[in-house]
């Protein structure tokens, strides 16, 4: 083998292994949380900062279409997110969407995020503010994170955690990862409301 496929290799054996040590009780929990969420009328808000920007797009639009919640991204809207940004700085762009958006106690703030965010270190402090709102508001908050040792973990009500081994790793596997649990999620039996389209397809639906 070459060395491109012999690291691809260890990539993805890197990947099982992590998977296999996944809590998945935790993931049961997360799914419990959104659909109490759901159940009781409230909205589900994702976020999160660069690759977990994409998954709180896609998350969203699943969540909406095959859980049947009603959920939002944080940062879909372009034109808001930078006007936040441009006249109040990064730090309150996703605190202050949310005020915005009035998040209550029946709602839950779902993140995504490598570190989990730390203000004392000025890293992702857009998400920590995010989190101490819903915090504030009695609003439930689950998160998909990569490191223990972040404000995520600390909070949350519910954090699944990809512990990742190699540390030339984290931000590529918690990622890649991440979007195979909020797919697990979106077709848990907890929250699975309606067939994908394939699905429904090859049964002939």
């Amino acid at each position: 083998m070459t060395t491109t496929d012999t690291f691809a290799r260890r990539f993805l054996d890197e990947t099982a292994g992590i998977l296999g040590t996944i809590d998945a009780s935790a993931i049961g929990e997360a799914a419990r949380v959104i659909r109490e969420t759901r159940d009781r009328g409230g909205r589900l808000f994702l976020c999160g900062s660069g690759g977990g920007a994409g998954h709180a797009s896609h998350a969203a639009c699943d969540f909406r279409k095959l859980s049947q919640i009603e959920a939002y991204c944080v940062t879909d809207n372009i034109s808001e997110l930078t006007a936040r940004i441009n006249d109040d700085g990064w730090d309150h762009a996703y605190s202050d969407w949310l005020r915005a958006s009035n998040l209550r106690a029946d709602d839950c703030l779902f993140v995504f995020s490598v570190g989990g965010g730390d203000s004392e270190r000025g890293i992702s402090v857009n998400l920590v503010r995010a989190v101490q709102l819903a915090r504030e508001r009695g609003a439930s908050i689950v998160g998909i994170v990569g490191r223990a040792e972040g404000t995520l973990q600390r909070e949350a009500d519910v954090c699944v955690r990809i512990p990742t081994p190699t540390a030339e790793h984290v931000t590529p596997q918690t990622e890649g990862i991440q979007a195979v649990l909020w797919h697990l999620l979106v077709t848990h039996p907890l929250l699975a409301a309606c067939e994908p389209k394939w699905e429904a397809t090859e049964r002939g639906g």
